[in-house]
């Protein structure tokens, strides 16, 4: 099954070239919940699914499907069906809806197996905005959302674990647990995908090897290798470089519309 920074990508004479695949921004109601709306349509081409820490509603095949966060890349193939989708901000969709990330880790599962019954709606701004009014539980929703976004944001940045938990009144085993039902995996797992995903920026954005390496929180150049390595399951020149910092690779579309 598909899931969000799903790139679906083919490789031609060492080119990267997307292939049906387009972000939108989010409607504007949705701003703080949601990063981005996307769109898979065009020929069938395989999927690689790269490590972010969101995860994402889909509606496809007649479906909403739940995709969890992800601790590695994933190979995943698309019959000619289009989908559709929101990619909610780490920590956001768990909240909404009252299931801990760590139970769908590296999963997709249909929402009617999530919730009975499941709820009725529309679009998927529409779902959202149901499920976003109810109240949340206490073990998906630990914290409050300025909270989340300072847990998010600092470990982005690459803030040390105990530190982190130290600032915010709780003790480093109390924020790996909460972190485990907030975000799928425990709080070192998720600074490494967000570093992780701070360089591809950077990659996209055409910054040479070393300067990504040094802005992204890495040791070196050879780190930077290795993780990406492990992380996206294919090494760097995959993502367009040529070495000097030139992106080859052509840059997915963005804009807005109505999310389906």
């Amino acid at each position: 099954m598909v899931r969000h920074t799903a790139e679906a990508m083919s490789h031609s004479a060492g080119n990267v070239v997307s292939v049906g695949y387009r972000e939108y921004a989010p409607p504007t109601v949705l701003r703080d919940l949601v990063e981005s709306a996307w769109a898979l349509d065009g020929p069938p081409a395989p999927v690689r699914v790269l490590p972010d820490g969101c995860m994402d509603l889909i509606a496809m095949n007649g479906d909403i499907v739940v995709a969890g966060p992800d601790t590695a890349a994933v190979m995943t193939s698309r019959d000619g069906d289009p989908y559709v989708g929101l990619r909610f901000r780490p920590g956001i969709l768990p909240r909404l809806l009252g299931v801990p990330a760590g139970e769908i880790r590296d999963r997709r599962v249909l929402l009617s197996d999530l919730r009975r019954p499941p709820p009725r709606a529309r679009s998927l701004t529409e779902l959202t905005e149901q499920l976003a009014a109810e109240e949340p539980r206490s073990e998906t929703a630990p914290w409050t959302m300025p909270q989340l976004r300072q847990v998010t944001e600092d470990l982005a940045a690459g803030s040390n674990v105990a530190d982190l938990a130290h600032a915010l009144g709780w003790s480093p085993r109390t924020l790996q647990r909460q972190c485990t039902a907030v975000y799928g995996y425990g709080a070192a797992t998720l600074r490494r995908i967000l570093r992780f995903r701070r360089a591809r920026r950077l990659l996209d954005a055409g910054l040479v090897l070393t300067d990504v390496a040094v802005r992204a929180g890495y040791s070196d150049q050879p780190h930077l290798h290795r993780e990406v390595r492990a992380l996206a399951g294919v090494p760097l020149r995959w993502f367009g470089q040529d070495g000097n910092g030139a992106n080859r690779s052509t840059q997915l579309p963005s804009g807005s519309a109505t999310v389906a």
